[in-house]
């Protein structure tokens, strides 16, 4: 088991952030991220997220007239965003990671197990991502309110890539987060049979 540092690392002090120190979040970090959210289960190792780091003033710029009024301040203010999408031809690279069967043929011309999939398992692999980035010492301010559409012609013009949500990576500044919101309790949200 985890040691209690790690648990409240991961979990229970983690916060969802809106405001950001002014620190650098380096490439090696980005790297660092990725290395450990890669293994994370997916359907078949279907692995379909694509990661789009928008880290200089221009990419910012062009992300921000995607952003919902509410989230431009924050996302502006971080030192990185990450655009969570999905590949909507994941199942072209199954030979590879799912060698044992041929799992292409689940997918390919099935435009709705396409989506469906695809958009599971990226959200799936977008929440391995922020344990990974708390991991490694950031902190996380996952959000939607951005217009996906225009997003996806801008950042993703050939239409194979799908996004899902944006995660702001950085030292979260603890003066800008509210009080943490309350969680249902086992027998709310659990059962057992």
């Amino acid at each position: 088991m985890l040691d209690q540092n790690a648990l409240d690392t991961l979990f229970i002090n983690a916060r969802s952030h809106n405001g950001w120190l002014d620190s650098e979040v380096s490439d090696e970090k980005i790297h660092q991220i990725y290395e450990l959210m890669k293994f994370g289960p997916t359907a078949a190792n279907n692995s379909p997220a694509r990661l789009t780091f928008v880290k200089s003033d221009m990419a910012k710029q062009k992300l921000k007239n995607h952003l919902d009024e509410g989230n431009v301040e924050k996302s502006m203010a971080a030192p990185v965003i990450a655009i969570i999408s999905y590949d909507i031809e994941f199942y072209e690279k199954l030979g590879f990671l799912f060698p044992h069967t041929d799992a292409k043929s689940w997918y390919a011309g099935n435009d709705a197990k396409i989506k469906q999939a695809g958009e599971m398992n990226a959200t799936l692999q977008g929440a391995y991502f922020m344990l990974a980035a708390r991991a490694v010492g950031l902190d996380c301010g996952p959000m939607g309110g951005f217009n996906n559409a225009t997003l996806d012609e801008d950042f993703f013009p050939d239409g194979k890539t799908k996004s899902i949500f944006i995660c702001a990576l950085g030292q979260g500044d603890e003066s800008k987060i509210y009080p943490r919101g309350p969680r249902l309790s086992f027998n709310e949200a659990c059962e057992i049979i």
